[in-house]
């Protein structure tokens, strides 16, 4: 496609060249059929759904803790020296260090874990916290001018567009402020920071707006190693904002960064993971989700189910997590982390630098939009899979720190993110473990799907119904729900009973209801609530092996939902056959089982209880 001839472009008003320069370079010709989909079911808001004590609510807050500890004029600090404004503040280190491409992005992983918090719970201390920071950086903004709001400054996007690489991440870091300031804006209200989201957009419109067709082909193209290029879901925080704006030139640029090299082969079914990098691209899937709910595009729809699809049946480890070694290694990185392979080879790739936590997270956020279009037991399942061994395992349960990559060979260690060293991964970690809430209840008009069981109370203002989950799953496999408040008329409760609890006991009221739930499908409960029903599941845990897909005698161990990891400083070799090391594997206390093989006797917790101690979670059988 030719670029607009300057002499014309000169006659057009600021407003029109942007938005029409910008559809110009949309592709045309993607798939015409159109379906409406609207988002089948939602999930709940922050402040309708609120953790009880438990050990998951213990995780959230050590989080919110280590959020109370950091200063938020260091975390300002890049974005004023940026705009030639004073401060004294000491800066952050790692990747937030003042040499540094990405500064930045944390901050805006700040603004929107702290806007789920307040949101929550309320707090006066953050939501204090949030109006300062939004002040300074909004002054920071009119320093900069033409919308511009950063801590690294524009040359690296001018050095992008110049040369399409030979520079760290801009869109990517872009992205982190804009999805923080509009999470700020729908969390908590506040208008200055939605006024400085649509400022940012702007600015990309008219940087989008100067280049050519071929140019921003080359900017968004993102096949090589650990990309500079890498530009996040600038499409999804685009579409995010255009569901609140409802402008069409935020539509027009969040269609601009999906691109057809990535997106058409995946509607067609065709796994081209192989070489990516992980999260450059997992990341656009989850734009792509919300592409299909806004025009109803079915293409998107589908090409994001296909995705999925490959990612977790072929890419994926057994705890729902991916990404590792790249088969042609041309960088350091690349040898060990953060790329996805040949499908459904794992075996060998099980270096100390897999399962990148952004990865895990943003899988997860794929999941749930993929349910909430389409309320498939698997998806709810997988969730659950991945909230428990990948997500909670990201964490040190004693200190709240969190680990950029959670290895699952042996022997292997947790390596804990120290204090100063400001990661992408801790980055993500923090927003993930501020929402814990989001994915146990969501709804439609006249029902409710139970997805994950923590210990809660769900307020449903609107229907003014409200219920109180109790128990201590995964060590406990009873959960007890007590309608706290209801209306006359009926009301579907769709609890999901998970493929690995095979009879599960059913109790209303006391009273045992037959048969039992099938496995891998959701009871329905349909009737008038009243306060004081009692609903108590019962599961049954048994000890199940996942192998590799290409080596049988690979394989993970799980006790129910719980995947186990042995504590052991050696590599974790077993003799026998399965059904034999399944028949002598035993629990001896809560969250404590042994394993006896051959002359060895394996002590195995669950992942998300290892801390400090070296570990293994893949097993290989050896009988030689």
């Amino acid at each position: 496609m030719m670029p607009l001839k300057r002499n014309v472009i000169k006659k057009m008003s600021s407003g029109i060249i942007i938005f029409a320069v910008i559809y110009l370079f949309i592709p045309q010709n993607i798939h015409a059929q159109t379906v409406q989909y609207s988002r089948g079911v939602s999930a709940f808001q922050a402040n309708d759904v609120l953790l009880d004590p438990s050990w998951v609510k213990d995780r959230e807050e050590l989080n919110t803790n280590y959020l109370l500890t950091l200063d938020p004029d260091r975390l300002l600090h890049n974005f004023k020296i940026n705009a030639g404004l004073p401060s004294l503040a000491k800066p952050l280190g790692g990747w937030e260090a003042p040499d540094i491409g990405l500064r930045g992005h944390f901050t805006g992983h700040y603004l929107s874990a702290v806007s789920l918090l307040v949101e929550q719970h309320k707090s006066p201390l953050l939501r204090q916290r949030l109006i300062y920071m939004i002040d300074e950086l909004y002054k920071c903004q009119q320093a900069l001018g033409k919308g511009y709001l950063s801590a690294f400054p524009e040359r690296d996007f001018d050095t992008l567009e110049k040369t399409f690489g030979n520079v760290w991440a801009p869109y990517y870091t872009y992205h982190k402020i804009m999805q923080g300031l509009l999470d700020v804006y729908t969390h908590t209200g506040n208008q200055k920071a939605y006024t400085m989201v649509n400022l940012m957009a702007s600015y990309v419109q008219n940087r989008m707006a100067r280049l050519d067709s071929q140019s921003i082909e080359k900017i968004l193209y993102t096949v090589g190693a650990n990309p500079g290029n890498e530009v996040g879901p600038m499409n999804e925080v685009m579409y995010n904002l255009y569901q609140v704006s409802h402008k069409p030139e935020h539509l027009a640029l969040a269609k601009l960064f999906d691109r057809d090299w990535f997106f058409r082969p995946l509607a067609e079914n065709q796994d081209i993971l192989s070489g990516l990098h992980s999260n450059t691209h997992l990341v656009l899937v989850n734009g792509f989700v919300q592409r299909a709910i806004i025009t109803g595009e079915s293409a998107y729809l589908n090409a994001s189910k296909n995705f999925w699809n490959m990612l977790m049946h072929h890419h994926a480890y057994a705890n729902g997590s991916s990404s590792g070694p790249r088969p042609n290694v041309t960088s350091p990185t690349s040898l060990t982390a953060e790329h996805w392979g040949v499908p459904d080879h794992l075996s060998n790739t099980m270096t100390k630098e897999i399962a990148e936590s952004c990865v895990s997270h943003n899988s997860q956020k794929l999941t749930s939009y993929l349910f909430c279009q389409d309320q498939q037991p698997v998806y709810a399942e997988t969730y659950m899979n991945t909230f428990y061994n990948s997500v909670m395992a990201l964490q040190n349960g004693n200190t709240g720190a969190v680990v950029y990559h959670l290895p699952l060979g042996s022997p292997r260690e947790k390596k804990f993110l120290k204090e100063d060293d400001f990661r992408c991964c801790n980055g993500t970690s923090i927003e993930a473990f501020a929402s814990l809430n989001k994915g146990i209840y969501y709804h439609d008009a006249t029902s409710v799907w139970i997805n994950l069981y923590v210990p809660s109370t769900l307020n449903w203002k609107e229907q003014k119904f409200a219920l109180q989950q109790e128990g201590n799953f995964p060590t406990d496999s009873t959960v007890t729900f007590t309608i706290k408040s209801a209306k006359t008329e009926a009301l579907k409760l769709n609890l999901l009973i998970p493929s690995w609890s095979e009879g599960t006991a059913v109790y209303i009221n006391g009273k045992r209801e037959s048969p039992a739930p099938a496995a891998g499908t959701y009871l329905s409960l349909n009737r008038t609530w009243k306060a004081g029903d009692q609903i108590k599941l019962v599961f049954h845990y048994r000890f199940h092996l996942e192998a590799m897909p290409d080596d049988e005698n690979v394989f993970a161990i799980f006790y129910g939902p719980t995947l186990l990891a042995a504590e052991t400083d050696a590599e974790f070799v077993l003799k026998g056959s399965k059904q034999e090391i399944l028949k002598n594997m035993n629990q001896e206390g809560k969250d404590c089982f042994k394993l006896r093989n051959a002359n060895n006797t394996f002590t195995l917790r669950p992942l998300y209880d290892i801390s400090n101690q070296a570990y293994g979670v893949y097993a290989t059988l050896r009988n030689y």
